[in-house]
């Protein structure tokens, strides 16, 4: 069915997507996300595609009717209409070519319907463009949001335990090295140590972020700008930086930015960094909570819901538990993603989906967790002062203390007499 036949079956607009999304669908039967399930990324493939339409109106490259309808549809795709016409998993063949095809069919029959003209999805709504440089501009503003979200909520962990130091100033209690006794810290110490992990991590992300707000739109197939028209690429960069909010500039090198996927691995790998750090915390946390009675015994957490199916008055971890496997999560994505970029060839890397996938669902779970980490376990974590006085009396401290004065080998004879 050739596009024309398409529209004239829409009757409305039942199944706006046409026969290329079809195929796909076919072709990559896949469980796991749906486009419809990231909309921050149809989202910023539509912002991609309204600055293309204005540009190319801008340019003559495109009447002012379909540029206008064009611009319509994308709207109401970013207002969060018409999500379910995004029916392919985020990850398939191709290097993302249908995903930028469900778009463009979508847009160019609602353009269509709304301009009572025939937009075609290739013709008007992919002019000056290929899929190899709207996909790497999309994920980078589809994932810098994301970023910036996931670094409030880390933020938030931050300041939840940097609380606790402050709420037991005075307290302390008994360290330990490799899970036997050591010496004491002052339980602030130990609070601040894990806020101190959390800032290099949050840097590295910053980091990571800084790289992508150079885009390569206009660089269509290779770099080239081969099938756009002059001064396209300008245009279309300062139209999606007025439409995104985001300091987008033009890429240095538009054949390193299709032929690479390293500076979206760097975020993958920073957020999987964030996340075992995370759950180092939490690791520490559940450890010091272990028991209450059989165990260390000394932090209580909150009991956020029941432990056991058969045990009443059973209370676990679950917080904790969560983190320690998001980041599990995320030290997968960073694998595939080290994967994905390692197999790139020539003028372009085929397997960003799976890269995408990855960071996108990655920096998500990231935030959310971060959110409930710091509000159902840190924030109403309390320090058992009964159970740290007793642990104390596993101290090595006055060892540490004779060895000054009397050497090691004597105080270590004082310890296990």
């Amino acid at each position: 069915m050739n596009w024309s036949d398409h529209l004239a079956n829409l009757n409305g607009g039942e199944i706006l997507y046409g026969a290329q999304t079809a195929q796909a669908l076919t072709n990559f039967p896949l469980a796991g996300p749906r486009l419809s399930e990231r909309p921050e990324l149809v989202k910023a493939v539509a912002a991609v595609k309204i600055a293309a339409a204005r540009a190319n109106v801008a340019l003559g490259e495109l009447d002012e009717t379909r540029g206008r309808a064009i611009v319509a549809a994308g709207e109401e795709i970013r207002a969060g209409r018409h999500l379910g016409q995004f029916v392919l998993p985020v990850v398939q063949g191709g290097g993302g070519t249908s995903t930028n095809m469900n778009v463009n069919e979508v847009l160019a029959a609602r353009a269509s319907q709304l301009s009572g003209l025939v937009v075609h999805p290739n013709d008007h709504v992919n002019r000056g463009q290929s899929t190899n440089d709207v996909m790497p501009t999309a994920i980078a503003i589809a994932v810098i949001p994301l970023i910036d979200q996931a670094l409030v909520s880390l933020r938030r962990v931050a300041e939840s335990l940097e609380n606790k130091a402050i709420e037991y100033d005075d307290l302390v209690h008994l360290g330990r090295t490799c899970l036997q006794d050591a010496v004491p810290i002052p339980v602030a110490d130990f609070h601040r140590g894990q806020v101190a992990s959390i800032g290099p991590a949050m840097d590295a992300l910053v980091a990571a972020a800084s790289e992508l707000y150079a885009v390569p739109l206009g660089g269509t197939a290779v770099g080239t700008g081969l099938g756009a028209a002059p001064g396209f690429a300008e245009a279309a960069l300062e139209e999606l930086a007025a439409i995104t909010g985001l300091a987008l500039t033009a890429a240095p090198s538009p054949s390193y930015s299709l032929a690479s996927l390293e500076p979206l691995t760097a975020v993958t790998e920073a957020a999987g960094r964030a996340g075992r750090v995370l759950a180092r915390i939490a690791r520490d946390l559940r450890l010091l909570a272990s028991g209450p009675v059989g165990g260390i015994g000394e932090v209580e957490l909150p009991a956020v819901q029941a432990g056991s199916s058969i045990m009443p008055g059973k209370v676990n971890p679950v917080i904790p538990e969560l983190v320690m496997q998001v980041s599990f999560l995320l030290n997968g994505a960073t694998a595939a993603a080290r994967s994905a970029t390692e197999v790139g060839e020539l003028e372009v890397s085929a397997m960003a989906p799976v890269v995408t996938l990855g960071v996108l669902d990655g920096l998500t779970n990231l935030q959310r967790v971060s959110e409930v980490f710091a509000e159902r376990c840190i924030a109403g974590l309390r320090w058992r002062e009964d159970r740290v006085a007793r642990n104390l009396a596993g101290s090595l401290e006055p060892a540490v203390l004779t060895a000054t004065t009397d050497g090691y080998e004597s105080a270590a004879r004082s310890v296990h007499r």
